[in-house]
């Protein structure tokens, strides 16, 4: 049975009768409560300036919550905040005798003349707070850290979880109203159409940025292939893209490579330098040059890469939480989800079940920070025993089951001359050389589609496929400009630009673009 203390007038929870049995009373100031409410029944200015700042939650007294919330339901309305309006509307709620009737509002009135230094106060009053909430998750931590059937991993990320939420000052709450969700609805498409339709974060490929307006916040996207297919490359682009030229901060956790050998690619790609000069360091003067010229804009970017060997799934979020605090990351992308753990979870299982907990957190993840999670996967071998085209198939995913459902896009890259192919199976029967399809077979709020890609294997780099459809086209092009000499000595050879040693790795190699 619940406990109510005579002094506040209000029920004690169980976090508030362990600290009142130890003689200590939650943080909380209900003067200032008093003065914060007063002034924004007074001066409209004060409702203007905390109204932003604090919730109903942070209110340690009742009465001053209920108060609280007849005031914010005036200024959704756009109704005058005022002694008379705050009185009506707790009589409509039902809690005008709860909070003490005209005579209470009357005396908050009483307590200030004006809303000077009500932003000090509210904030104040939201410290208050936290710290409350505070000494809440840390007696629950306390209570199920003495539970010995509680798994200790789980209880490290259901405390951090936590936290994060008191970081953010964002604590959950257990539902919101159609009202609230249209208006947040609204706003953001207001937001869309001055960005000319790009909602979400923009890849820099701009066929696939149309077909999805961008990777979307909370959506888990997976992009999946067979070894040597360019699933880091392809990746790579996008957080060079993203970070680059969109300036927005990016977290690439690297579970294959090193960062120093992720970097490098990425030197290779902004300076145009083979991957082969960058390793053997065997540059000419002028490519020194270059190379110090051309890093500065990569040297700027807002990217965070973390190469920790089997990661877990545990130490990812852990991690991601962190550099969204610290630095605000957009997006994150994981390289590859086979090589993750679940971790300490002590449940057991095969490796299916592992995967499907992988996964289903990544979602949850994704969600809990309201940005897109970019996700690599490995395909099945049965890719590779197919005739045709050996166009990737949704039942080609290893451990498909978990990884297709939690996933709101699931994405494939086929390069045809990986396996000889030298022909598009088009109409046009374009040549195959130079150019990768990214291929959408799972889109839960969009179309799918087959979009085209250069890839140029030397710099393990993707790009916009551009006007020259082929690099027989592009030799063309240059052909029919024999006469301009800056043309004819500037513009490389077509083999080299577009040709890949990846056409000599076996299928099932492990590694993907080799550097």
């Amino acid at each position: 049975m619940e406990k109510i203390n005579p002094v506040i007038g209000r029920k004690i929870d169980k976090s508030t009768l362990i600290n009142l049995e130890r003689g200590k009373i939650p943080p909380q100031s209900v003067d200032l409560e008093e003065v914060v409410l007063g002034a924004m029944m007074i001066d409209k200015k004060g409702v203007d300036e905390v109204i932003d700042i604090l919730h109903p939650d942070v209110f340690y007294k009742d009465a001053h919550r209920y108060i609280y919330e007849a005031i914010f339901k005036l200024f959704e309305s756009s109704e005058p905040v005022d002694l008379l309006t705050v009185s009506s509307q707790l009589k409509k709620d039902g809690r005008l005798e709860a909070v003490g009737g005209d005579f209470y509002l009357i005396k908050l009135t009483q307590k200030v003349a004006s809303s000077a230094h009500i932003e000090f106060h509210a904030r104040i009053i939201l410290q208050k707070f936290i710290q409350r909430s505070l000494i809440k998750i840390s007696n629950e931590i306390i209570e199920e850290a003495y539970d010995e059937s509680t798994d200790v991993f789980d209880l490290l990320d259901s405390a951090e979880s936590k936290l994060y939420d008191v970081t953010q000052g964002n604590l959950k709450r257990s539902a919101e109203t159609a009202m609230d969700l249209v208006i947040q609805a609204k706003k953001k498409i207001e937001e869309i159409s001055n960005k000319e339709g790009m909602s979400g974060i923009a890849t820099g490929f701009d066929k696939l940025d149309k077909l999805t307006s961008g990777w979307q916040p909370s959506d888990l996207i997976i992009v999946a292939a067979r070894p040597g297919m360019g699933k880091t490359a392809l990746t790579l682009s996008m957080a060079r893209n993203i970070a680059v030229d969109g300036g927005q901060a990016v977290a690439f956790f690297s579970c294959e490579m090193s960062s120093v050998q992720l970097i490098t690619r990425l030197i290779s790609s902004e300076t145009g330098l083979s991957s082969e000069k960058l390793r053997t360091g065997k540059l000419e003067k002028h490519e020194w040059e270059q190379l110090n010229v051309k890093v500065k804009a990569l040297e700027k970017a807002p990217l965070f890469i973390d190469d920790t060997p089997s990661l877990s799934i545990f130490d990812l979020r852990a991690k991601a939480r962190r550099l969204a605090s610290q630095h605000d990351i957009k997006i994150i992308i994981i390289d590859y989800l086979q090589l993750m753990t679940a971790g300490g979870t002590g449940k057991g299982g095969n490796r299916e079940q592992e995967i499907s907990t992988i996964s289903r957190n990544l979602k949850a993840l994704a969600k809990e920070l309201n940005i897109p999670v970019i996700a690599l996967s490995q395909l099945s071998r049965a890719v590779e025993t197919r005739g045709g085209s050996k166009r990737p198939l949704l039942s080609d995913l290893r451990e498909s089951g978990a990884i297709e459902q939690d996933a709101d896009i699931v994405s494939f890259i086929f390069r045809p001359e990986y396996y000889k192919i030298d022909e598009w199976d088009d109409e046009e029967r374009s040549p195959t050389q130079g150019q990768a399809e990214f291929i959408v077979a799972k889109h839960r709020n969009g179309g799918l589609e087959n979009i085209r890609l250069k890839f140029i294997g030397n710099l393990g780099k993707f790009d916009n496929l551009d006007d020259f459809d082929s690099p027989f086209e592009f030799q063309s092009k240059m052909n029919e400009n024999e006469d301009n000499p800056f043309i004819t000595k500037n513009l490389p050879d077509a083999n080299q630009a577009f040709g890949s040693s990846m056409n000599d790795l076996n299928p099932d190699d492990d590694n993907d673009v080799p550097f």
